[in-house]
């Protein structure tokens, strides 16, 4: 009885031993723009500082004065705006460094996380359509995001941040290409 072995049409899915797949951690894990990182703090910075003139506009206005209680209302949420920019610039300096990229042959994977890390590997083959997004802040900064959107899904599946414009458009263009050329095969 033939077991297909000879077919070259014939589906196989023999198993594999987990020591030989490839090493995630071989990555070359490329880091992102310095700027982001610093976008990000001078961004948080900036929405602090604005909430805390509201807060101090709102308690000096000679219109109405508030109460007592409104007072105190007033320095808690001052004193947990505070805290939260506090956190998020502490959590800017620790996580950011941590998001990196890796671009290969045949995929394109991305890592990031600080408490919980989380790393998302996408096969060009499978890249549905890959967008460069850029906001006002992001194009002063001469940076990019980079949305990969795979096959079947309606979002995208992931995106890297903080890229400097030229390196998203020549990522961006390595996977257009490597898809026709794969696709022509």
């Amino acid at each position: 009885m033939d077991t297909g072995a000879s077919d070259p049409t014939a589906f196989h899915n023999e198993p594999l031993h987990p020591s030989l797949l490839p090493d995630l951690q071989q990555l070359e894990w490329q880091p992102l723009s310095p700027r982001y990182s610093q976008l990000a703090f001078w961004l948080n910075n900036a929405t602090t500082l604005l909430l805390l003139l509201v807060t101090l506009a709102y308690w000096l206005q000679p219109f109405w004065q508030p109460s007592e209680a409104n007072h105190q209302l007033l320095l808690g949420l001052a004193g947990l705006l505070i805290a939260g920019s506090l956190w998020v610039t502490l959590y800017c300096r620790l996580a950011f460094p941590r998001k990196r990229y890796a671009l290969r042959e045949h995929d394109l994977s991305f890592r990031s996380g600080l408490l919980f890390e989380k790393s998302v590997t996408q096969p060009i083959l499978r890249i549905q359509h890959i967008e460069l997004k850029r906001g006002p802040i992001e194009r002063k900064a001469g940076l990019a995001t980079l949305q990969v959107f795979s096959a079947g899904g309606a979002l995208h599946t992931f995106e890297i941040p903080g890229l400097p414009l030229m390196e998203a458009k020549k990522i961006r263009q390595f996977i257009l290409q490597h898809k026709d050329n794969r696709q022509h095969d």
